[in-house]
């Protein structure tokens, strides 16, 4: 694509060299540029891709978007100057990829919990209608059926858009990805065409980068006011931020509740560990999944599958053959009558939404017993809440490592035992050592009771130093029960 063309989707302060060259891919990363590239120079958290302008070149870049014209240039190389290259990067990635949001129809979801859970379930239900979709999301990638790892929540704008770009030469007709606070304030969703956005809930989560709650609102509430007006909203009624986040969309607006009146309605007539018997819009249907936040994820898939164009009975039948995402309330059974749940939960919230489900599902006699932690170099506020979350819902509650990064995991345990009272104390063990603290906690449960493992879900690792090791919860647990 020629630069000229690229240079049409931004608006520019100043050019220095020719815009009628060839330009074969674009990077922001100095160490994948090639020649003939764009580089685009963008100021991050950790470093300041400016600084790398000179390695770019070197490297073969044949033109430089910057905030700053450097102070010498390379012979041959086309400067532009623009306002804020972290604004224009995501509208260049998806101007050079063919506009793919055009091509197919994009559904973005966000919240504190429960985004991953809604996008996957709405990728595999219009997969199962016979749809070709694309997934973004935590879990993994898919282009149609292809799986692509993935390491971040929302990719950054130039990978994100490679990836859309894939799924339309795929016949995608359908994509669904998570959004996260961070995707929204650093612009890595800058450029896209969304047909709908989805609110799922919002509680305290990602304080260590927003800084404030209301910061984290406002992220999310912006992703809902860009939506252009042939967009739909979804949002979740019974979510004290719920009405918020849509206050100021030109989309239509489309509600979801279990307690008030909404355009979709959902009630729960029985439930095991099994799953769930609801009436959904005065329809009956069985779903295999447990506790009222899967309701809610389930009535925002359904409601936005309607809002898609399927046909509501359609979607029931659909919704009925579904089953929980890995690492989202997983439940493993003891030869002798032991469940042990593995679930994501890394927040107070989530943590709440799943001890009350499991509480609410146990008979006289049967524990909890929760074995969860908390990650290391982020919020360190939630840590005590987290602690103090699980004591309300356990019977019995050790405290263990989960990803401590760069942190020391006694520290860590430290902060989230300054939670608790001296009571909360005597139902609390600590036991650094992860397999350590579910051995511990699946040995100490009798036939009946319910293991909880909270925090790490579908991860596979654990994240000390910078380095992730082979850790995988649903394995211990297995290995425990010799299945």
């Amino acid at each position: 694509m020629l630069l000229s063309d690229i240079l049409t989707s931004v608006s520019p302060i100043e050019v220095a060299g020719a815009t009628s060259i060839d330009i074969a891919d674009i990077a922001t990363d100095s160490r994948q540029v090639k020649p003939r590239h764009l580089f685009i120079a963008v100021p991050g958290t950790q470093v300041d891709g400016h600084d790398y302008i000179a390695r770019a070149t070197a490297a073969g870049a044949t033109a430089v978007l910057c905030e700053r014209m450097p102070e010498s240039t390379a012979e041959g190389v086309t400067y532009v100057r623009v306002a804020s290259t972290q604004d224009a990067v995501g509208h260049v990635a998806h101007h050079f990829f063919g506009r793919p949001t055009e091509q197919l129809d994009l559904v973005g979801v966000t919240g504190t919990n429960g985004k991953t859970t809604t996008a996957t379930l709405l990728y595999r239900m219009f997969t199962r209608m016979g749809y070709p979709c694309g997934l973004l999301s935590t879990v993994c990638n898919y282009v149609g059926t292809e799986a692509i790892p993935t390491d971040h929540t929302t990719p950054d704008p130039i990978t994100l858009c490679r990836l859309l770009a894939r799924m339309v030469a795929a016949g995608c007709q359908y994509a669904f990805m998570e959004v996260s606070s961070h995707s929204v304030v650093q612009q890595r969703i800058g450029g896209l065409r969304f047909r709908g956005g989805i609110f799922t809930n919002l509680t305290r989560d990602h304080l260590d980068y927003h800084k404030t709650f209301d910061a984290y609102r406002d992220a999310k509430q912006a992703f809902f006011t860009a939506l252009p007006a042939t967009a739909f909203a979804v949002t979740n009624a019974d979510d004290a931020n719920g009405s918020i986040m849509v206050q100021n969309t030109r989309a239509t607006r489309i509600t979801y509740s279990m307690r008030d009146v909404a355009d979709h309605h959902a009630r729960i007539l029985e439930e095991s560990f099994d799953g769930m018997s609801l009436d959904i819009d005065g329809h009956e249907v069985f779903v295999q999944f447990v506790g009222r936040f899967n309701v809610y994820n389930l009535l925002a898939v359904y409601s936005t599958a309607v809002a898609l164009g399927a046909e509501p009975k359609e979607v029931l039948v659909h919704l009925s053959t579904l089953r929980p995402v890995n690492g989202r309330l997983e439940t493993i059974r003891s030869k002798d009558g032991v469940t042990a749940i593995v679930d994501y939960a890394h927040t107070p919230d989530a943590l709440d939404n799943v001890l009350q489900t499991i509480g609410e599902l146990l008979h006289d006699g049967q524990r909890c017993i929760t074995v969860c932690g908390a990650g290391g170099n982020r919020d360190r506020g939630k840590r005590p809440l987290m602690a103090q979350s699980a004591v309300r819902g356990s019977q019995q509650v050790i405290i263990t490592s989960d990803n401590p990064r760069f942190e020391e995991p006694e520290a860590i345990i430290a902060d989230m035992l300054a939670g608790l009272d001296a009571a909360q104390r005597r139902h609390v063990l600590a036991i650094t050592d992860r397999r350590e603290a579910i051995r511990t906690a699946c040995t100490m449960a009798q036939p009946g009771d319910v293991v909880l493992i909270a925090g790490k879900g579908h991860e596979d690792y654990q994240e000390v130093r910078g380095v992730k090791h082979h850790f995988d919860d649903h394995e211990v647990v297995r290995d425990i029960f010799g299945l």
